[in-house]
């Protein structure tokens, strides 16, 4: 009945063997769209094509099975160990798709043929008995090493062969096995999924009742493997940048042109950093932080499981530099009575960035959302200035802040590219630190946004640090040649 059920990415959570075969299926989808960033990237390579790559080898199919299976491995375990928030997720089918259509008309044909049985005279337990046998072993995964009373409880009142014989017999109360199994799952099941089972025992059809089990139970699993996500983590810390080193490693052996665009990579960096270019230098992997529209180049093997994140920090701080701009074009026309007003720089920042937020997509329109921005900057300067008693601004003031703050649409525009260089300027000395805490001192005129900028600072030195440690050798061999030639 195992393939007859609906299921979620873990199969047997408690179970360490299923469990790791289900936290890698869970980030199978997250890696298979790393790999389609990977591909859409490769045709939009900027300063150079695809370098020589070593020559092709043949591999066998195990050879590929393998080399996946690894860098599942790896990938799942950079993604517990970098994403805090990680968690898996039960398996959703889109709604209209042929899979989702064959799913359902499977599981009515079972749950139909079980009402079929329960129904005769007298009543075929068989389906049934196998549905007990099921709920009976995930009950049991649930389990930790010492929880006994409850694992003789499970396995007493779940015999399946003292159930085989009642039924036989004819003394089998299937309501009663049922309130069992219900009372079992809401001493195991955790808080957030007391209203479901709590559910349950207000359903008193035998069928329905067991299809609301498995439901049920479904998300239990997911809450157990979650949960031991979270368990395994602080351990898993501890070895990651070995074990991510050493799977890398594997896969070199097995790829030996996986290097090819990291060599690009710092070839290119360490040209830029003798050219005095820096903001070039950074990661071609999306540490790049520059605010323009070209296309992002080859992701280099070494920064292609945190592509995403690179591209996420990149956005944000796009953002933050025309959020930032607005906002010190603005407090320095307004009057020094309202900018020093901490309540009318937080209202406006909150404002303007609700209107910033749909950035990254592709139909928004910078020109268009800034000339909305500048109405709704010049409404709120005016009703401040009018509860201050201040003399409110002209009309041509205010067609000067409303045309300075369309100008910020340009990627050239002075003061754009002085928020832009002081954000890069942040982040280098944070960076250069080597140091969590302090975080330097905002640049001037960055304060209104020192604290989104603090918040992705954190998380992108904590990202970059991480990636030196696992791939420095790696790097170092490689910078070693340049090196060398230069």
């Amino acid at each position: 009945m195992s393939e007859n059920l609906d299921k979620s990415n873990i199969n047997e959570a408690g179970k360490s063997n299923d469990s790791e075969q289900g936290l890698e299926d869970a980030v199978e989808g997250s890696d298979e769209a790393l790999q389609k960033e990977r591909k859409s990237g490769s045709s939009s390579t900027q300063r150079v094509q695809r370098p020589h790559s070593s020559p092709p080898r043949f591999v066998t199919v195990e050879e590929l099975l393998e080399t996946a299976k690894g860098v599942t491995n790896m990938a799942l375990a950079h993604e517990i160990v970098v994403n805090g928030d990680f968690r898996i997720k039960p398996v959703e089918l889109p709604q209209d798709s042929l899979e989702k259509r064959v799913k359902e008309i499977v599981h009515k044909a079972f749950w139909d043929c079980l009402s079929v049985q329960l129904s005769e005279d007298p009543p075929t337990y068989d389906h049934a008995i196998k549905l007990v046998g099921e709920i009976k072993e995930t009950l049991l995964s649930f389990l930790l090493p010492g929880h006994t009373r409850l694992r003789n409880q499970i396995t007493e009142v779940l015999d399946l062969d003292l159930i085989k014989q009642e039924a036989e017999n004819g003394a089998l109360d299937i309501s009663k096995l049922a309130e069992f199994i219900t009372g079992m799952m809401g001493t195991l099941c955790a808080p957030a999924r007391d209203e479901e089972v709590k559910k349950l025992k207000d359903v008193k059809e035998i069928v329905p009742l067991f299809r609301a089990i498995f439901s049920v139970l479904d998300l239990m699993k997911v809450d157990m493997a979650n949960f031991a996500v979270s368990s395994i983590r602080p351990h898993l810390m501890q070895q990651s940048v070995e074990y991510e080193r050493k799977k890398f490693q594997e896969l070199l052996e097995k790829q030996p042109n996986s290097l090819d665009f990291v060599t690009q990579w710092l070839e290119e960096a360490a040209d830029d950093l003798m050219k005095e270019k820096y903001k070039n230098a950074l990661p071609a992997g999306g540490e790049a932080t520059d605010s323009g529209d070209s296309p992002m180049p080859n992701p280099a093997a070494t920064v292609l499981m945190d592509q995403s994140r690179f591209q996420e920090f990149q956005l944000r701080l796009e953002q933050l530099t025309i959020l930032g701009a607005v906002l010190l074009i603005t407090l320095s026309m307004a009057a020094p009575g309202i900018s020093s007003q901490a309540g009318f720089a937080e209202k406006l920042k909150m404002t303007v960035e609700i209107l910033l937020t749909d950035m990254h997509l592709p139909s928004f329109h910078l020109k268009d959302a800034l000339t909305t921005i500048g109405e709704k900057v010049c409404v709120e300067v005016s009703s401040c200035l009018s509860l201050c008693g201040l003399t409110p601004f002209t009309m041509d003031k205010e067609m000067v802040l409303k045309g300075q703050i369309r100008a910020v649409a340009s990627p050239n525009d002075p003061i754009r590219r002085i928020v832009d260089s002081r954000i890069l300027v942040f982040l280098e000395t944070h960076l250069a630190s080597g140091r969590q805490e302090p975080l330097p001192t905002v640049p001037g005129g960055l304060g209104p946004v020192q604290k989104e900028l603090e918040e992705v600072a954190i998380k992108f030195v904590r990202l970059v640090n991480y990636n030196k440690m696992v791939f420095s050798p790696y790097y170092d061999a490689i910078l070693s040649k340049i090196l060398v030639r230069s």
